[in-house]
């Protein structure tokens, strides 16, 4: 399928402007680790940070916890199962469709990645000349680009534009050099949901409205569409009855700062996911924030001022081009891309009992573990059950992974390992 985006100077434009204001953290206990990735970028499926990507800009979560990573400079998605396993999903191939690592995704520049109800991936891809296709792949990677044209307005080929989908499987894209929010049906039907493709800035309903290069969507539990605004610089919502609604942001102002509804600003937002509670998270460049359903803007991890790679606490993480967000099995993922990373963002961490299968017990006086490469262990021995002492604290380089008792003693002695935060 091809599809005709006009996308005006959506890259040059958020640049103006930018200002820094006050930040105001989650009081959640954000803390940031890295579950997939190295600082090298490169082509290299494995587990956990013995990998490698090539600028990742978008990611996605399907039932199963699994995430879908658009893998950019590798013209690749890659598919990462919760215990942080990478493996190619597809790409690399030389078919236009067809099944996974045979189809041919190179020369494609992402415009958004997002998934349905179903786990079907949906992909807005440009191909250069400001030609455009909707990818569909479903869950056992069978890929098909056939779908129905769309022939949207289009004069460039700069990929800041909207996906989502809703919970019966209807498609909204944004037309960033129309000014408008499509509807797509699945059986080839395109219209306007809303924007009258005036330049400017009316809240109201369906065509009696107006956008200035809408981008970013995002869609929640209720089918609310969510619009980043990007030439506005506000966060509006649409909902079924098509009425439009500024909920976060200053007009015009491209400034960074928390606070509630408008009294927030935003100077860039990549991507955007809703949770169940309705609040919204946004990847922001350097910082990963979150709107609540209340409209209150708060930072989750990073700086409005600072670039870097570091892990830890919210406020003392670093992001250098956090491009992509989604959530998945608790936690908040975000696609580092210039740190060439998948980042996880969890709430209130507490150290977790490894157990079950992913302890081994041998002849040695020791312990194997089966867990996530890349993330801290603290290894524990006790006499009695009762009493524990911690013995070592290691970086997890392999799976499995034995660690031996240096200094063995006479008598019983009961080994555990926890995974810290």
């Amino acid at each position: 399928m091809k599809i005709k985006i006009s996308i005006g100077l959506v890259a040059i434009a958020v640049m103006f402007g930018w200002q820094a204001g006050a930040q105001t953290y989650d009081t959640n206990n954000e803390v940031v680790q890295t579950f997939a990735g190295s600082a090298f970028s490169g082509y290299l499926d494995g587990q956990g940070q013995l990998t490698m990507f090539n600028n990742p800009n978008a990611v996605v979560s399907d039932s199963q916890s699994n995430l879908f990573v658009w893998d950019s400079s590798n013209s690749r998605i890659r598919k990462i199962a919760p215990d942080s396993t990478v493996k190619t999903f597809a790409g690399g191939g030389n078919q236009t469709s067809g099944v996974g690592t045979n189809v041919n995704l190179s020369g494609l520049t992402l415009c958004s990645l997002a998934i349905d109800r179903n786990d079907t991936i949906w992909m807005l891809a440009g191909g250069g000349g400001g030609i455009f296709y909707l990818y569909e792949i479903t869950s056992s990677a069978t890929i098909t680009n056939t779908k129905p044209s769309l022939f949207l307005n289009n004069s460039s080929d700069i990929p800041l534009f909207g996906l989502c989908l809703d919970s019966s499987g209807k498609i909204y894209i944004s037309d960033p050099d129309a000014n408008k929010i499509y509807n797509y049906t699945t059986n080839g039907v395109l219209s306007v949901f809303a924007g009258s493709g005036n330049v400017g800035y009316a809240d109201g309903n369906g065509l009696f409205t107006a956008f200035n290069k809408p981008a970013a969507l995002a869609c929640d539990s209720a089918n609310n569409i969510y619009v980043w605004d990007s030439w506005n610089y506000l966060i509006r919502r649409i909902d079924q009855s098509q009425n439009v609604t500024t909920l976060a942001g200053k007009y015009q102002n491209g400034s960074n700062l928390d606070g509630v509804s408008t009294n927030a600003a935003f100077n860039l937002i990549y991507q955007m996911s809703a949770d169940n509670s309705g609040n919204i998270y946004l990847a922001c460049g350097n910082s990963i924030r979150k709107m609540e359903a209340t409209t209150n803007v708060v930072t989750m991890a990073g700086s409005f001022t600072q670039s870097g790679y570091t892990n830890g606490a919210g406020n003392l993480a670093r992001f250098n081009g956090a491009n992509g967000v989604c959530l998945s099995q608790g936690s908040i993922f975000v696609a580092d891309s210039g740190n060439q990373r998948i980042r996880q963002i969890s709430f209130n961490p507490q150290p977790q009992v490894v157990t079950g299968a992913n302890l081994g017990i041998g002849t040695f006086a020791g312990i194997t573990i089966t867990g996530a490469v890349g993330r801290t262990y603290q290894i524990q021995s006790s006499p009695d059950l009762n009493t524990w002492t911690t013995r070592a604290t290691l970086l997890l380089t392999s799976s499995p992974y034995l660690w031996i008792d240096q200094n063995p003693i006479a008598g019983n002695k009961f080994y555990q390992a926890l995974m810290l935060p």
